[in-house]
């Protein structure tokens, strides 16, 4: 039989709808697979038994003939943000450790209802805050990827880290991600898979543990274009629970798939050409250039301008709707509480929240009050807010003249673990490409480009007008077909 590891989305659903092979027999091998990866601790927690019982669901709908759903037979991985019925949700943090909520997000409920399964909850950067997947509780997670002649442990990207590992180890075919300010995309550049934020509001919110509400958005992460388009149309839809959430019907993103750019204008900003930015990035831009013009598209110079803006208002905005959403932790009504002999009220918030939370979360906690606080909000947050309008207003240009802008994914390629740990501001400057789509709400996808000289992976990014991920998808396709990316991490776990 054919590993079942290495198959699709699509193939693992086609292959269960045609009877080549069970629902059973996919959830038991990627069960193994994730019981055997253990050293990348990519799960917090895993449930075999979740895997198994969506699968025997599948199993019997097929024996008795009713339709299957989009990821039927499809078992994945959930990101710890999204809450799951009566399993640990932890935010990857002690303060929610043994947190186990009575109610299921509707992204997971999506995704059982079109027949997708969970091999256990993934391993996070605390509360979706780090680009490095170090800021965990449960401790770091690894990459499969290796530099060439060495072993030493290399970033999966984060905050989504846990999902981007498993996806490129092969033990889970798709996972959950969330994307703030590029916590999708950046992880699936450093791992070489595939990663699409949509449009703000295409997924519900609801269920999902906030970082920073007006940026916080769900997508998938796959190994191919196609898997992220037919897994991101299950995770999608109106929720009228989530007031954020677009009343738009759901597209057939992958029926439709098509790597024809005839017709297409595609803009090169100029402003992403930074200094830092590693040549074999540089590079792998140009050559993604190339392979879009082979595929049709017209090439045309665009301005983002406030761009070098976007990086410093992010991380005001963000840190601000933190410290307000992180609030509620306060060991009174779930989660964590310390409470020391003879301590107040006031003692056990203290002693909760410096128990509970990392150091980047505290870090964030303290930034955000501070852009809040009486004296310092119209300096702040107010003028980081009006540039945010103006990075939205440059896209809005920009797309009055092309469909489509593309970028690099991130400056440079995966980074070893603890290398950064000494300066915050350095490992910020990550996500200096990919915050500025997430400022505009812009649907976004990263797709594997090559590797670099030492035998890493490269992303290239994508960017979209709103509500148009059918042309984020389409680009995606066309740049994944002239890449030829099959490289995959070598087994070292």
């Amino acid at each position: 039989m054919t590993d079942l590891t290495q198959l699709s989305i699509k193939a693992i659903r086609d292959g269960v709808r045609a009877g080549e092979f069970t629902a059973r027999e996919v959830a038991e091998a990627f069960n193994a697979a994730v019981a055997e990866a253990a050293e990348l601790n990519a799960f917090i927690v895993t449930t075999p038994e979740h895997a198994l019982a969506a699968a025997d669901e599948v199993d019997q709908a097929r024996a008795a003939g009713d339709e299957l759903g989009a990821m039927a037979g499809v078992p994945i991985g959930m990101k710890d943000l999204f809450a799951t019925r009566g399993v640990q949700t932890s935010a990857a943090s002690h303060i929610l450790e043994g947190f186990r909520p009575e109610y299921e997000s509707t992204v997971s409920q999506n995704l059982w209802k079109a027949g997708a399964g969970m091999l256990g909850k993934l391993n996070l950067d605390q509360f979706a805050m780090g680009s490095s997947n170090e800021t965990s509780h449960f401790g770091n997670v690894a990459s499969p990827w290796r530099k060439a002649g060495s072993n030493q442990p290399m970033s999966p990207g984060g905050s989504s880290g846990g999902s981007s590992s498993a996806v490129a180890a092969r033990i889970a075919p798709a996972a959950t991600g969330t994307d703030t300010g590029g916590s999708i995309r950046q992880p699936a550049a450093f791992t070489g898979i595939c990663g699409i934020k949509p449009t703000y509001g295409r997924c519900s919110r609801w269920g999902v543990v906030a970082f920073a509400s007006s940026l916080d958005q769900a997508g998938p992460m796959a190994r191919s274009v196609e898997d992220c388009a037919i897994m991101l149309g299950a995770m999608a839809g109106f929720d009228p629970k989530d007031a954020t959430s677009l009343d738009m019907p759901v597209p057939d993103w992958g029926g439709v798939l098509s790597s024809d750019l005839r017709g297409k204008k595609i803009g090169i900003p100029e402003e992403y050409r930074r200094e830092g930015t590693d040549q074999a990035i540089l590079d792998a831009w140009e050559q993604g250039k190339a392979w879009l013009k082979d595929a049709g598209a017209e090439i045309v110079d665009v301005s983002l301008p406030h761009t070098k803006y976007a990086l410093p208002a992010y991380y005001i905005i963000a840190p601000a709707e933190a410290s307000s959403n992180l609030a509620r932790y306060d060991g009174v009504r779930y989660g964590l509480r310390e409470l020391p002999e003879g301590a107040g009220l006031q003692d056990m918030y203290a002693e909760t929240r410096e128990a509970g939370f990392g150091d980047e979360v505290k870090r964030r906690i303290l930034i955000g009050t501070y852009v809040l606080s009486a004296g310092f909000y119209d300096a702040y947050y107010n003028q980081a807010q009006k540039v945010r309008a103006l990075v939205a207003r440059d896209f809005e240009r920009a797309f009055g003249e092309v469909d489509l802008i593309l970028a690099p994914t991130t400056p440079t390629a995966s980074f070893p673990l603890g290398s950064m740990n000494e300066d915050p501001l350095t490992m910020y400057l990550n996500d200096v490409f990919a915050v500025p789509a997430s400022l505009a709400g812009l649907p976004a996808m990263s797709v594997p480009a090559g590797l670099n000289p030492d035998g890493l992976p490269l992303g290239l990014q994508l960017v979209g007008k709103p509500f148009d991920e059918q042309s984020v998808l389409d680009a995606g396709l066309a740049i994944e077909q002239r890449a030829g990316f099959t490289a995959a991490p070598e087994k070292w776990w």
